[in-house]
């Protein structure tokens, strides 16, 4: 039936009428494209014949849609059809007219583009080749024909390039005869096709194509339109092939250097093309273009501002605004249709930023060379030129931001530094800009201006009122675009939020008039950003209550009003209600004294708000800023209805929702609890005891903190109490034997046992009992976490403290009788409730405490003896003059107990140095002493403790300790060594501390032992770099130099470190450099966050990141981690090496585990896919990166494979 209908079909795709044969032609298509279309051979021979006849048809929309035809019908008849239609089609091409030789074009580029099987592109390829190199270099042939084969074979090597390894000679022999071909046209598509050839060629034919081209450009006599063909065919080649081009950089630099500077006056595109050959070379070929840096930086500033035909003084000085109208009206008068000089300005600027981007480790230099003449550059005449340098200079800011986060701007040679000191001038020339007529000169310049405030947030201080005339005339002007005015408020906001509200009082009147007449506009995103600006307004006019001489009165209704209008305005965009919402949260919170009646007819507005659920989220955050304001609002007209609310809301699914109600019922409560019944309390206590558990700590903590609030509060009646201990405890008491429980919710939990006995709601012997009988073993669950033990002892001390002094003496009484009992878990939890009260309370009071501790000792249980010195070091704390020497006493004496004593000293030293307490002279001596004696000790846990102690010491008495740390850098015991370098590790922490000026002179003595002969030292060393670097990068900066290639030879493997161990039925391999390579590549990874500026990132990844992605599995994550990073930060190192990279990831996601592995073994793989995952994730987000052909085939075998297309999804989706 099918294949009547068929033949019905070709008979009238023959007939005479056009349009007969139109719609046959429309059928047979929409047929060919069912998925259950099946032809057998006579029908194959048939179509094939009928379609190529339909080519030529006269009429040109059938023609058109044969050509529509040829793309299924690929895909659906044998090899043997599709080699005879390419060769008629051929044949077509080569040898007919004009119209029909488009058509066979067409035809052909069709079906290449479905040609989707290797075989049948080999069969294909066969014939083809040969029919195109013969277009392309047959003597007869016309320009038409070359372009036409010219532009088929371009798409031919770009998909099949690696399937012709065999005619790549060929191809390459026929293309570079073309270069010097006399028509432009040919010269311009054999560039393209060359290009294209060269991502799949060997290393020696590139270097055969790159010495071709070279010569080209170099040999006397060569035309200037010949020279700038090849010096387009070198950026070309470089786009192609990345980073293989880096070898031949020597032989192409120079000549387009000398070729730039040396052309004659009126070769623009000489220079351009040059210049664009350079910026590839930049981004692709980073490590190989180092040498070169400095004469491209002086190349492409030169050319910056390269204008022949126009000079300075045609241009006059607009710095003066009397000359604005003069200004407008000549601004556009020199025009010169011919002048192409901008193409130059264009390309440097675009060389220019991508020296920014690709060389952090340049930024100073280029501070002191690139920023003044950027600047000056702002004055281009050509708008998209102009466009160009603002973006240039952007990415110069961005490239500060990223180099020096957290660092302070202090440092005279610091980037930030230099960059203040250029804000005077970046100030007068972007003014200039913003006095123009043009909307996108005035757009860039905000972007700027934006930029420069989010890297140096107060810089513009001394600068607000020359803005105010540009912001005003921005938002104000009836030619203004949106888009200019959403980038002029964007600019007001961050600019009111980054500087101090005084600066803005002079000017406020000014500021607030456009950007309320803004909040009135009709597009939703200009009125949204509008009423943010008004938040921070707000801010700006009455930072405090006190207001220091500024009258923020008349501001006040204004603000109000405009903000009233939107909110009360149903119909518009949801983000200008939030914003509406927020603001007007804001307005109430500050100005809630001089608004009377006003806040009877907004608050209702907010409260019904509330029960919308697009705007309730917001509307609970606006509730909870205005409860937290000082000004004591009065809610009485709408507090009964919001707490009704914010309690439904607790059991909403939506967690943000949730989390925000119980933080704005806190407020409330804290605010206004003597207007609230009791009974609201009670079902608040209800609605909340249902989220304290420990799948979310976030969400306990706020519960509890919550509840601590409400058992405070002057009305907590006994019914609050009994609610507390009927439907809050048991639940507290379950989450304390939580393993997962730390941080704010241990501390919440702390909080609320103690706020029991206070509220005195519930009697101090029962909660006692409870939290020692958490800690038993039940039938259930088993035994208690360990975690669990630790917290239910922090509450207990916290419980007895709360109780008082009678209280906490029978507690102790009572543990230490327990301590002579054997039970395990008993005697543990003892102890550790010993520790956490001590800490808080002298214990001296009770005779003989410590010597009962020290029996625990003893024990054979591990978990015990560890408790126990955990115990003696916190007691110590309670009273150091009388503990202290005892542990120093027994460290001396008792040999078998010193690792335990250790421990305890270390908890005494820990505490001090939190608490900044002083040691006494005489107690730090016999410390000391006592410490390096144990330096060299055999055992690591021992050398590790010691380490710590002495870091901890470092931090409390820096001036003793270091120079007695850097003293035994020389000892010839590698284990001392190691020790004084991980001490110097546990010496450095986030805060500022008085040891960091007196280590400064010395870090090198530690950090260079990096070079030791012992891998335990190096790997102490790598240790102490990464906490400098993570801590406190600023003391280390000056040593990185020479640092980093040190610390990356630790990232190789070393033959000498893998030995055998022969374990008699079979060997075993032992890496002893693992954990040194895996120590060091966490170090880099630490780097790359602090010092950016420093690492020089195309050094490391090929070959020391390269050979990790192929390491042990300890290795591989901290590289994951690393290309992650680099591809967020650093596009531009990794892009031309990202073939390099493919491989070992595509390896990795490949790995199966063996049959016969255990479960350990195939999580920690499933972990390691995962995680390579990751990294291919974020090499898919470079721009530009979809272009590699290897990744590309990566992601399509990843999209094959269910699993792992699984895994990507979700990974994306983090």
């Amino acid at each position: 039936m099918a294949n009547l209908q068929m033949t019905g079909i070709l008979e009238k795709m023959t007939g005479k009428d056009k349009d007969y044969r139109y719609m046959a032609t429309s059928d047979l298509l929409n047929e060919l494209n069912k998925e259950g279309f099946k032809a057998d051979s006579d029908l194959e021979i048939k179509l094939s014949n009928i379609i190529l006849q339909q080519l030529d048809d006269v009429a040109g929309d059938v023609s058109g849609l044969a050509v529509k035809c040829l793309a299924p019908l690929v895909k659906r008849v044998g090899e043997s059809r599709v080699v005879e239609m390419t060769n008629k089609l051929c044949e077509k091409l080569l040898n007919s007219k004009d119209q029909h030789r488009d058509i066979a074009s067409m035809a052909l580029k069709t079906i290449i583009a479905e040609i989707s099987t290797p075989s049948l592109a080999q069969s294909v390829l066969v014939s083809l080749s040969p029919q195109l190199i013969g277009g392309i270099t047959g003597g007869g042939t016309s320009t038409e024909i070359k372009c036409e084969c010219l532009d088929i074979l371009c798409d031919v090597l770009h998909k099949f390039g690696n399937l012709m390894t065999t005619d790549h000679e060929i191809l390459l022999n026929a293309l570079l005869s073309q270069l010097n071909s006399n028509q432009a046209s040919v010269r311009k598509k054999t560039v393209s096709c060359i290009a294209s050839l060269s991502s799949s060629l060997s290393d020696d034919l590139l270097a055969k194509t790159t010495s071709e081209v070279v010569k080209n450009i170099g040999s006397k006599g060569t035309k200037s339109e010949l020279i700038r063909t090849n010096i387009q065919m070198i950026g070309a080649l470089s786009r192609a092939v990345g980073y293989r081009f880096g070898p031949h950089l020597g032989d192409t630099v120079p000549v387009l250097i000398k070729y730039c500077t040396t052309a004659s006056e009126n070769d623009e595109e000489l220079r351009e093309y040059s210049l664009q050959a350079l910026e590839s070379f930049l981004l692709r070929c980073p490590r190989d273009i180092s040498s070169y840096c400095d004469q491209i930086l002086i190349l492409a500033l030169e050319y910056l501002s390269y204008d022949p035909n126009f000079t300075d003084n045609m241009e006059e000085d607009t710095d003066d605004e009397n000359h604005e109208e003069e200004e407008d009206e000549s601004a556009n008068e020199y025009t010169d249709d011919e002048d192409v000089s901008w193409k130059v300005r264009r390309a440097s600027a675009k060389c220019l930023a991508a020296l920014i981007v690709s060389r952090p480790e340049m930024l100073c230099k280029l501070y002191e060379e690139a920023c003044p003449r950027l600047i000056d550059r702002f004055k281009e005449r050509e708008e998209n030129v102009k466009m160009d340098v603002f973006n240039t200079f952007i990415e110069l800011l961005r490239q500060t931001g990223n180099v020096t986060k957290g660092q302070t701007d202090l440092d005279e040679l610091s980037p930030r530094w230099l960059l203040k000191q250029e804000v005077p001038k970046i100030v007068k020339s972007i003014n200039r800009q913003l006095r123009e007529k043009s909307i996108k000169t005035k757009v860039g310049a905000f972007s700027v201006l934006k930029e420069l405030v989010v890297v140096l947030p107060d810089c513009l201080a001394d600068h607000i009122g020359t803005f105010i005339p540009g912001i005003e005339k921005a938002l104000n002007d009836k030619s203004s675009t949106s888009n200019l005015k959403i980038e002029a408020l964007i600019f007001t906001r961050l600019v009111l939020a980054s500087h101090s509200p005084s600066v803005f009082h002079p000017y406020a009147k000014d500021l607030s008039t456009p950007v309320l007449s803004a909040v009135g506009e009709r597009y939703y995103k200009v009125t949204a950003e509008a009423l943010r600006v008004c938040g921070e307004l707000v801010h700006i006019v009455r930072p405090n209550l006190e207001g220091f001489g500024f009258d923020f009165k008349p501001f006040v209704h204004p603000i109000y009003n405009a903000i009233m209008s939107r909110l009360t305005n149903q119909d518009q965009d949801q983000e200008v209600k939030e914003c509406a919402i927020t603001c007007m949260g804001l307005v109430i919170s500050t100005f809630g004294d001089n608004l009377g009646s006003e806040l009877h007819a907004c608050l209702p507005v907010l409260v019904d708000r509330m029960g919308n659920e697009i705007t309730r989220l917001t509307t609970v955050k606006a509730f909870a800023v205005i409860a937290a304001s000082p000004l004591r609002i009065d809610l009485s007209c709408v507090l009964e209805h919001v707490i009704a609310e914010l309690t439904g809301f607790l059991r909403k699914a939506n967690r943000a929702l949730r989390q925000a109600s119980l933080g704005t019922l806190n407020s409330l409560i804290v605010a206004y609890g003597d207007k609230i019944g009791p009974s609201a309390y009670e079902v608040i206590i209800v609605e909340l005891s249902a989220l304290i558990s420990d799948s979310d700590l976030h969400m306990t903590a706020l519960a509890l903190e919550l509840c601590c609030t409400l058992m405070a509060g002057k009305r907590s009646s006994q019914n609050v109490g009994s609610a507390v201990r009927n439907r809050v405890l048991p639940q507290a008491l379950t989450l304390i034997k939580s393993s997962l429980l730390q941080g704010q919710a241990l501390l919440a939990l702390q909080n609320f046992f103690a706020g029991l006995v206070y509220s005195e709601n519930t009697s101090f012997d029962a909660l006692l009992e409870s939290l020692l009988s958490s800690a038993k073993p039940s039938p259930q669950s088993g035994g208690v976490a360990k975690q669990a033990l630790y917290s239910i002892a922090q509450c207990v001390a916290v419980l007895c403290l709360a109780a008082g002094d009678h209280k906490c003496s029978s507690t102790v009484k009572m543990l230490t009788e327990i301590l002579k009992d054997d039970g395990t878990t008993n005697s543990h939890l003892a102890l550790l409730c010993l520790g956490e009260m001590g800490r808080r309370k002298d214990l001296s009071s009770h005779a003989h405490i410590e010597s009962r501790i020290i029996e625990s000792f003893q024990s054979p249980f591990e978990e015990i003896k560890s408790a126990a010195s955990y115990a003696l070091g916190n007691i110590a704390v309670g009273n150091l003059s009388k503990y202290l020497p005892f542990i120093l006493d027994q460290i001396d004496n008792q040999q078998k107990k010193q690792y335990l004593l250790l421990h305890s000293l270390k908890e005494v030293i820990v505490r001090q140095s939190v608490d900044k307490a002083e040691f006494q002279d005489s107690s730090v001596e016999k410390i000391l002493k006592l410490l390096f004696n144990h330096c060299e000790s055999e055992e690591e846990g021992v050398r590790n403790v010691v380490a710590e102690c002495l870091g901890k010491i470092a931090l409390i008495e820096p001036a003793k300790l270091i120079p007695a740390l850097k003293l035994r850098t020389t000892s010839p015991a590698a284990f001392t060594r190691a020790t004084v370098v991980i001490a110097v590790k546990y010496s450095i922490v986030e805060r500022p501390e008085k040891i960091d000026e007196i280590i400064y002179p010395e870090i090198a003595s530690f950090l260079m032992l990096i070079k030791d002969q012992d891998r335990h030292v190096r790997r102490a060393a790598v240790l102490a770099l990464s906490t400098f670097a993570h801590n406190k990068p600023n003391l280390i900066k000056g040593l990185l130099p020479e640092l980093l290639p040190l610390l990356y030879d630790q990232t190789i493997v070393k033959k000498e470190l893998i030995r055998t161990v022969d374990l008699g039925p079979f060997k075993h391999i032992v890496d002893d450099g693992l954990e040194l390579r895996k120590a060091a590549f966490e170090c880099v990874d630490t780097l790359l966050d602090s010092c950016l500026d420093q690492v020089n990132p195309s050094s490391f990844i090929v070959p020391f990141l390269k050979s990790g992605l192929d390491d042990h599995y300890d290795v591989k994550m901290p590289c994951h981690l690393i290309l992650s990073k680099l591809a967020d930060k650093c596009p531009s190192a990794i892009l031309p090496v990202l073939d390099s990279l493919v491989d070992p990831l595509q390896k990795t996601i490949n790995f199966k585990p063996k049959q016969d592995a255990v479960k350990q073994e195939v999580d920690r793989n499933e972990d390691m896919i995962r995680s390579a995952l990751r990294a291919i994730a974020s090499l898919n987000r470079i721009s530009g990166g979809d272009s590699n052909t290897k990744l590309k085939n990566l992601m399509s075998e990843i999209s094959k494979s269910p699993a792992l297309w699984d895994k990507y999804y979700s990974i994306r989706n983090e």
